[in-house]
């Protein structure tokens, strides 16, 4: 196996970049930073990478410190990569990538926009003015994905799986939610042809995605 390549740079931009500026390793810290998942389950999250180009940058991640493979209890006893503290650590930064490239023109239409990558553009762009005085707590059914996300005091919490007790379950696709929120799509239009599906307060709802302004472009 070749060697790692490093910049020789004592800079901690430089150093930083030898451990995640290969290709698709920030992707990767990307698809963890919202809970654990499966080799198969990251593949689905990045579509473009192919399984060795993935299992290479799991193990350099891994020997950096910025991940694990952990086995989950039974009935599952599948085998998960989750974020150590150090990589964790990095959702800060990769939240401030998002802002800066959110004003970046979009790449061609048939362009990958995943379930992560969803939420945590709803991270990047929320806004705590217009949230103020909410108190709720939305599940959110992006396919076959689970998020659980709660607007309280101000703040934005969002984590991979099912909440206890929704104030409201949002079922849909990243694409017709981002084309709601962001690219002028009706959501009572989105509800009538069934592209979304709310079970709750549909207010309540409007009050959510309105804390989720459209980014301005540069």
């Amino acid at each position: 196996m070749a060697a790692k390549r490093s910049y020789g740079d004592r800079c901690g931009v430089a150093r930083a970049l030898d451990i995640v500026g290969e290709r698709w390793a920030l992707l990767v810290v990307r698809e963890l930073l919202l809970g654990p998942k499966r080799f198969t389950d990251l593949r689905a999250g990045l579509p473009g990478l192919s399984p060795d180009v993935l299992s290479q940058r799991l193990r350099e991640l891994e020997q950096a410190g910025l991940l694990r493979r952990r086995k989950l209890a039974p009935p599952a006893s599948a085998r998960v990569y989750e974020l150590s503290e150090r990589g964790a650590a990095l959702e800060p930064v990769v939240l401030e990538l998002g802002r800066w490239g959110s004003q970046a023109p979009f790449p061609a239409d048939d362009a990958a926009f995943g379930a992560d990558s969803f939420v945590l553009a709803l991270k990047t762009v929320f806004d705590p003015a217009a949230a103020a005085g909410l108190d709720l707590t939305v599940e959110l059914r992006l396919d076959e994905d689970r998020f659980r996300s709660r607007v309280a005091a101000g703040r934005l919490e969002a984590a991979r799986g099912s909440a206890d007790t929704p104030d409201a379950i949002v079922s849909s696709d990243p694409g017709t939610l981002a084309a709601v929120l962001w690219h002028d799509r009706p959501l009572a239009e989105a509800l009538r042809t069934g592209d979304v599906e709310i079970d709750g307060s549909t207010p309540a709802v409007r009050r959510f995605l309105g804390a989720f302004p459209a980014p301005v472009a540069a």
